[in-house]
């Protein structure tokens, strides 16, 4: 099964488990997979679908930390409680470790010799780190193992 029929499935279970806050979530990720399949006029699969709840998992985080700076914790818990529900449909993330193997695993398939070259390392990784690594935590090893070289 698909990660879109999967999103499916849970939507109904929601709805007969009368789950509210769980079922908001799931329109709100179907509503933003109709809405990428009418604009572009595609079959979504999995990594667009990825694609789209890492999109709403980072406004998610952006929108606790402005609430919590601005003093409305009761927004910021209404935000984490969807958050904790979008990253059910996220891939376990990689240790620290597993993603330094991987960005020198591309320095090197990449040859990258400098940091004029972060564009080549960041294009081989982000197909394979794209849903399970911070990809601004990402860019910043990379471009430490490339002022290094």
């Amino acid at each position: 099964m698909g990660l879109k029929e999967q999103i499916t499935e849970d939507m109904k279970a929601a709805m007969r488990a009368k789950e509210a806050a769980k079922l908001g979530t799931i329109r709100l990720i179907t509503a933003a997979m109709k809405q990428k399949e009418v604009d572009e006029r595609v079959e979504l699969d999995d990594a667009m679908v990825l694609a789209i709840i890492d999109k709403m998992v980072k406004q998610r985080k952006d929108s606790i930390s402005q609430f919590e700076a601005g003093g409305r914790q009761d927004l910021a818990d209404i935000e984490k409680a969807e958050l904790a529900i979008l990253t059910t449909y996220m891939p376990a993330g990689l240790s620290e470790d597993e993603i330094k193997a991987e960005v020198q695993a591309a320095v090197a398939a990449t040859g990258a010799g400098g940091p004029q070259d972060m564009g080549k390392v960041m294009g081989v990784l982000k197909p394979k780190l794209a849903g399970r690594a911070d990809m601004t935590a990402v860019s910043a090893l990379v471009k430490a193992a490339l002022t290094k070289a």
